[in-house]
């Protein structure tokens, strides 16, 4: 396994900072680390009886990231304020509004009753069927209860189209030949013959007044037009927003060097990399060697990675902390706070408490000084906003860069110009 591939991973089983307030899973060179989200309930609950605190009092995270005070002995933290960024939001085309809308449509799709119709073009049928070759069954060719959209090209030409016109119990034999490029080299060219009988089909619901007023809370279709182009419009500003937080973040982290690596926090990383892994063993029933075996590695690749897993681990909680501790932002100050509130309702943990049982205060801390320094460098970069053509909309900066100064309404004026 690459070891790019294998941070990656490992980045993703860990990142709870990434699903949290909008933030995109962080990959190599900026992992927010967790605890593994397969802890033992057992342990989780005994940590969230210890920890029980008052609903009126907030939970206070004064811990720091790393042992050491002087962060500045051991890291050279790159320019952070004054950057210049750029937040392109995708611009929303009327070819993705109708694309949404007909797969909304295509996962409503109900079930046909009426005895007297037929399958049509997109509808979603459930068939039996056995392929014969010189009246012979073949390998693969036979199927129970199969699901295919008439249409999609999943199956070989003039197999979807032969269902067309059939009625719900009815039986047709197909005759139909296998491409020449067939990946089966003995089925390549070949004729056959596929017996079909359509158990049922179902069609997506037209788009009418009706149905959208029944299934959603516009009236017309020209409202669920809009209210359809609104939500892309929303989630195209959120990834906007996840991609100027990671290149804000990978900026600094690109450009900051470090010195020398606290051996404490050093080992503690390694060991937490190890005890992961070994939860995955157990769950596997298998030794960590031979978890890591299954993995086409060695235990000389392993701990090669555990020692790049705590390095690049090390090296953002030291920046982090170096950050927070020059601007005097803290994890238990009342923004912090905040940012440990909204992660708890991402989760659906229901309160502060229950994250930190679940996933570990460390954990929790290392995600909210993470998201508390992205703010940060935003809110003190220079910020272009763009959509997506490159036409530029509005600048910010100096702690205007996240506010939403883009409005649709300058965005399509910019893209007429």
């Amino acid at each position: 396994m690459k070891k790019k591939v294998y941070l990656a991973a490992m980045a993703m089983c860990a990142a709870l900072a990434a699903a949290g307030c909008g933030v995109q899973t962080q990959t190599e060179g900026e992992t927010a680390q967790t605890e593994a989200d397969t802890q033992k309930e057992d342990t989780a609950e005994e940590t969230q009886g210890e920890e029980e605190t008052s609903q009126e009092e907030p939970v206070s995270f004064g811990t720091r990231l790393v042992s050491v005070d002087n962060v500045e002995k051991y890291i050279t933290i790159g320019e952070y304020k004054g950057l210049t960024l750029d937040n392109t939001v995708a611009e929303v085309t009327d070819d993705q509004v109708e694309a949404q809308i007909e797969n909304i449509l295509s996962n409503s799709r109900e079930e046909v009753t009426d005895s007297k119709a037929t399958v049509q073009e997109g509808d979603l049928v459930t068939i039996n069927f056995v392929g014969t070759k010189d009246g012979v069954a073949f390998d693969g060719g036979t199927a129970n209860n199969y699901d295919v959209t008439i249409g999609e090209g999943k199956m070989i030409e003039g197999f979807e189209d032969g269902i067309i016109g059939m009625k719900t119990g009815e039986s047709r034999d197909l005759n139909l030949t296998f491409p020449e490029d067939y990946p089966e080299a003995s089925m390549a060219g070949q004729d056959v013959v596929f017996k079909i009988t359509l158990q049922k089909f179902r069609r997506a619901p037209e788009l009418t007044d009706a149905w959208v007023a029944a299934n959603s809370e516009a009236e017309t279709v020209a409202q669920y037009r809009e209210l359809i182009r609104e939500q892309l419009t929303e989630d195209a500003r959120k990834t906007a927003e996840d991609t100027l937080r990671q290149t804000a973040w990978n900026t600094v982290l690109n450009n900051s060097e470090v010195k020398e690596y606290p051996q404490e926090d050093l080992d503690n990383a390694r060991a937490e990399f190890h005890s992961i892994y070994e939860e995955y063993a157990k769950q596997g029933d298998m030794e960590l060697e031979e978890f890591v075996e299954s993995m086409g590695m060695t235990m000389e690749d392993f701990e090669e990675q555990a020692g790049q897993y705590a390095e690049l681990k090390i090296k953002q909680n030291l920046l982090i902390q170096g950050i927070m501790d020059t601007e005097g932002l803290a994890l238990d100050d009342e923004e912090s706070l905040a940012l440990s509130e909204e992660l708890a309702e991402t989760y659906g943990t229901g309160d502060v408490e229950e994250l930190t049982a679940r996933y570990g205060e460390a954990a929790v801390n290392e995600s909210i000084g993470l998201l508390r320094v992205e703010d940060f460098i935003i809110e003190n970069a220079q910020v272009n906003e763009l959509v997506s053509n490159g036409s530029l909309v509005g600048q910010s900066g100096d702690g205007g860069a996240a506010a939403q100064t883009e409005t649709e309404e300058t965005a399509e004026e910019a893209q007429e110009e």
